[in-house]
């Protein structure tokens, strides 16, 4: 007779029932009483539904045990145990890959000089030979990468421009003079073009902050919390602290700017790992509606570097972990939350996303430097290494192919049993290259980190399931 195993999945709990994260259809159920006997079973030892039945009599009856078995079957909890796992497909986008976010680096210049920037610290990823390029991008090119991002962005009917730095803000008048041009070719094109930008806030003032209110400019501030962990790393080049000068400018945009949530980015560091105290300052002190949160991205050794353990990258867990069920308490009382590590979380979880790729960067997101070079991303614009092509020439092709043929989900052993796959993908690329030299690297650093997290946001999710479903249903529009 047939004998039936268990398959990839990896079970919860939320409002005392079972659910189970299937793996790699990225799918959440909620099993019911038999369906959840009949796995926990065959977990145990493989068997036959005749054998299942037998095992089970004293709960279930033998219509039940078939039915729950061919439920578990369509959802690939359970095979034939006979016959092999399936194998990670390897299945590469189509060689035209609709652009849908552009990150243009307005400069690469800077007023602050932060410890710890990927820009300007020690684990910059710029090639010699891209040393010299214009610190500040001209008109002429800024125009050639509006064109470039409509050509590349095909048949999608919107597209994403965000603005970035250094500090973006050095270059205002390019910025003011792109938008406005990408505005009026995305008319002539019937194409929607969403703006954003981020800033570490040091340069608003009243006039700048209604440009972004009249352009409808989405605003992400790089911010590390209260005045002591602000200080610590962001500072001016004479080593002045940053917080008493941007603090009264972000009242200002916060209390002025609200047609759209204004996020914090947090860097976390070794020395800033408060995370539930800059949350709280961040949120309920200034009032950002967005607060997120990022481990700083470096390589091993330098002194700001977060370390294994209890007073690292666990603090940080059980920190996260704290905001998620707080998040989730706000969020059935109908209060709001700006925790959004967890929100992002919980919205590809809701979606059913599953990676062959960590990220968009180089399929569907680009990053163009300041002398007109396509990189993967912001954080390798001016790397030769990294190059896709140019806002003149268009992408090429072929090197976007073969990096994500190399790059897949596929070709990382690692990550092939590990249920957090279809939300990781083995991690991000910059900390991959920073940290072991190559983007091609899973960041195994990370691991037991990720799937600690993914788990409570799965139980979060649950949670939400069971006790406010209708919130579920506006996660991601």
């Amino acid at each position: 007779m047939t004998q039936f195993a268990a398959r990839d999945f990896h079970p919860f709990e939320a409002g005392g029932n079972r659910y189970l994260y299937l793996v790699p259809s990225a799918g959440v159920v909620r099993l019911d009483r038999a369906s959840d006997a009949v796995l926990s079973t065959v977990a145990q030892e493989p068997g036959s539904v005749g054998e299942l039945t037998s095992r089970l009599s004293d709960r279930f009856a033998a219509d039940e045990v078939a039915s729950a078995v061919e439920e578990l079957l369509h959802i690939q909890a359970i095979g034939v145990a006979a016959e092999p796992r399936k194998r990670m497909l390897k299945v590469l986008p189509s060689s035209a890959v609709p652009l849908q976010t552009m990150v243009l680096n307005v400069t690469s210049k800077c007023n602050l000089a932060c410890t710890y920037c990927y820009e300007y610290g020690e684990d910059r990823v710029v090639d010699e030979e891209a040393a010299e390029m214009p610190r500040f991008l001209d008109e002429e090119t800024a125009r050639q990468s509006v064109d470039f991002m409509f050509e590349e962005a095909g048949p999608n009917p919107v597209v994403n421009l965000t603005f970035f730095g250094g500090e973006t803000l050095l270059n205002f008048p390019v910025l003011k003079t792109t938008l406005a041009y990408a505005r009026e070719r995305g008319d002539a094109l019937g194409k929607k073009v969403q703006f954003s930008l981020t800033t570490n806030a040091t340069l608003l003032k009243p006039e700048i902050v209604q440009w972004l209110i009249d352009n409808e400019v989405g605003v992400t501030v790089s911010i590390d919390g209260p005045k002591e962990m602000q200080d610590r790393f962001r500072v001016f080049h004479n080593g002045k602290g940053s917080y008493e000068v941007v603090l009264p400018k972000i009242r200002d945009l916060l209390q002025r700017h609200t047609a759209k949530p204004i996020g914090a980015r947090v860097t976390l560091t070794r020395q800033n790992l408060d995370i539930i105290g800059i949350y709280r300052h961040l949120s309920e002190e200034v009032g950002f509606q967005q607060v997120g949160f990022a481990p700083v991205t470096t390589a091993n050794g330098r002194d700001y570097a977060i370390e294994d353990g209890e007073n690292g990258y666990d603090l940080m867990l059980q920190q996260f972990q704290a905001l998620a069920w707080e998040f989730l308490e706000y969020t059935v009382a109908g209060r709001r939350h700006a925790f959004s590590n967890v929100t992002e979380t919980l919205e590809e979880i809701h979606k059913g996303v599953s990676k062959a790729y960590p990220c968009g960067a180089g399929v569907g997101l680009v990053g163009v430097a300041t002398n007109g070079d396509v990189g993967l991303c912001h954080r390798f614009a001016g790397s030769d290494e990294h190059r896709l092509g140019s806002v003149g020439e268009g992408i090429d092709v072929e090197k976007q192919r073969e990096f994500l043929d190399r790059n897949h989900l596929a070709n990382k052993t690692d990550c092939h049993t590990c249920w957090a796959r279809p939300l990781c993908a083995g991690g991000c690329y910059h900390e991959a290259h920073t940290r072991y030299g190559s983007t091609e690297h899973a960041n195994l650093h990370y691991c037991e980190w990720i799937r600690a997290w993914t788990h409570t946001c799965l139980e979060v999710y649950g949670e939400l399931a069971e006790r406010a479903p209708h919130v579920l249903e506006r996660i991601g529009n």
